[in-house]
């Protein structure tokens, strides 16, 4: 697997984040606002370099709980993990959100790599990554179209692919390095609840905000209701909102969409 060479830097950075992780405080290391190292190869996914001899921890990937997308399971790496792994330079970091919501903010180091394929550019950077390599894949959901995401790249042979659990808001919550136009806020969330027939069950919802690209998505539960979290940026109450289900598709406001259950 390949991984990150790192230039020297403090050994104090990663100091203190010995042993076992999972389920651990916070580690300590680089955060946002620090006097940070340029990112030289902005497609190769790694965080630029932080630390030359960073310690070594027994981290229990097979222990992770999992989520189903369409028969394939996506395991969802706690926080802490995916944070070691950023800062010692062990894996590649790919957003699965909109080009909007990534220009605002995005793991600092990290590529564009859309869950969905109609936003995808042929030119993705993941696509020559090597498959063995480990890839984290985020969005703010806090992971569906990350586990969409990383499911597909399980089904096209990469072997080590994860999702940060807890999504890039809490990325973001504990002022871990970012990059972008603007990373002092995260998006109010809207809630939007539906139902379709039991018949759509398994199948996926998609919110819209076609102005500006962005998209949310959520599973359509056993009794054919679903509830979307939109957390979208610049968008206000009359912001035009089209949700996209199996059985219908409805445009309106995001203050009327979010005002009752949609019905189709």
């Amino acid at each position: 697997m390949h991984r990150r060479t790192f230039l020297a830097a403090s050994a104090a950075t990663l100091s203190s984040i010995a042993g076992c992780l999972s389920g651990a405080d916070s580690p300590s290391g680089p955060k946002h606002g620090d006097d940070l190292p340029s990112d030289d190869d902005p497609d190769d996914g790694y965080p630029p370099a932080f630390d030359s001899t960073p310690d070594e921890r027994s981290i229990d990937t097979d222990a992770y709980e999992t989520t189903d997308v369409e028969g394939t399971a996506v395991p969802l790496a706690p926080i802490e993990d995916t944070y070691y792994w950023y800062a010692t330079g062990n894996a590649r970091f790919a957003d699965a959100r909109s080009e909007t919501a990534y220009g605002n903010a995005h793991v600092y180091g990290a590529v564009l790599s859309p869950a969905a394929e109609s936003r995808r550019s042929e030119d993705d950077p993941v696509g020559d990554w090597p498959t063995d390599d480990r890839i984290v894949c985020y969005c703010g959901c806090p992971h569906h179209l990350s586990s969409m995401r990383a499911a597909q790249l399980i089904e096209d042979g990469y072997e080590n692919v994860y999702v940060i659990d807890e999504g890039f808001r809490e990325w973001n919550d504990r002022d871990y390095p970012m990059a972008g136009s603007d990373t002092t806020r995260m998006p109010d969330r809207w809630v939007v609840a539906g139902e379709v027939s039991p018949a759509a069950a398994g199948g996926v919802a998609w919110g819209h905000h076609d102005p500006t690209g962005q998209m949310e998505s959520t599973d359509i539960a056993p009794d054919g209701s679903y509830e979307l979290h939109l957390g979208f940026y610049d968008v206000a109450a009359d912001s035009p909102i089209r949700i996209e289900t199996p059985e219908y598709t409805v445009e309106g406001t995001l203050a009327e969409l979010s005002s009752g259950t949609i019905e189709g």
